[in-house]
């Protein structure tokens, strides 16, 4: 077993709410956020998968969390790539879990992860790039794996995307902070048409050294590009090669990355 706690911190790092468990804990914070509040999730194992719920507004995420992790409460304009009803009201309900072994095991999307942050977290899967569109909360990599779909237009949730400002060495790395044997990709690329443009096609960089060229097209539906398996713990986004169109603005709404968790890596 595992103990999990969760707490309410503020910006002091003063507790203003807490609670704790065996393999599962769960927290009712009746009271409205605060900037600089945070919420801490501290488990007594390392290296495990939890199923986490931040927010009731928002989806669970089934992560890999190496160390206490420290989540905070977005406010300003880091709110508007949120659901307005995300972190709102003076009633909140959030959970942590461990994963049994059946749900470490399946086959899924290991992308997903509505409660990434835009920083460096011990907690995986994680997004990051070497440009967001002018700093914008919205236009920040760890949209591309929130789990919203929604690519017609662009700003605003549930429009929120990774933006590259332009550039031509635009990269995005995605971590899975364990091994992982994946063997498929889905692509959602953003169509706000003819605002946008879009990528004829875009090189994918996997951890064990290989790569892949995945061909795009002009489509706002998912696609799909399937490889033989391959074992890695992150992979990379580069040489996304941008069509003849005149609109500067293609950007990614999502990526999902389907496999599963190798098998020594389970809950220990």
């Amino acid at each position: 077993m595992a103990t999990l706690s969760l707490k309410i911190l503020d910006r002091e790092g003063n507790t203003l709410a807490v609670a704790s468990g065996e393999d599962f804990v769960d927290l009712v914070y009746a009271a409205c956020y605060a900037e600089g509040d945070v919420i801490e999730l501290q488990t007594s194992q390392k290296n495990i998968h939890i199923n986490w719920l931040v927010d009731d507004a928002l989806q669970a995420s089934f992560v890999y969390v190496t160390d206490t992790v420290k989540y905070d409460i977005p406010f300003g304009e880091a709110r508007i790539s949120y659901s307005p009803k995300a972190f709102s009201g003076n009633r909140h309900y959030l959970y942590a879990e461990v994963a049994t072994p059946e749900e470490v095991s399946l086959y899924r999307n290991l992308a997903l992860n509505p409660s990434d942050q835009h920083k460096d977290v011990p907690c995986f899967p994680h997004a990051s790039a070497n440009v967001e569109t002018r700093g914008e909360s919205v236009f920040a990599a760890k949209n591309a794996i929130d789990g919203v779909r929604a690519n017609l237009s662009h700003g605003e949730w549930p429009y929120e995307s990774w933006g590259i400002n332009r550039r031509e060495d635009a990269v995005m790395m995605l971590e899975f902070g364990r091994p992982v044997c994946v063997d498929r990709m889905v692509f959602y690329t953003r169509s706000d048409f003819p605002h946008d443009n879009y990528w004829t096609q875009l090189t994918v960089e996997f951890s064990d050294g290989s790569t892949e060229t995945v061909p795009l097209i002009k489509t706002s539906r998912a696609q799909e590009y399937r490889f033989s398996k391959r074992v890695i713990e992150h992979l990379i986004l580069r040489d996304l090669i941008k069509s003849d169109e005149p609109s500067p603005f293609p950007a990614l709404t999502q990526i999902e990355v389907y496999g599963t968790v190798c098998k020594d890596n389970g809950n220990e």
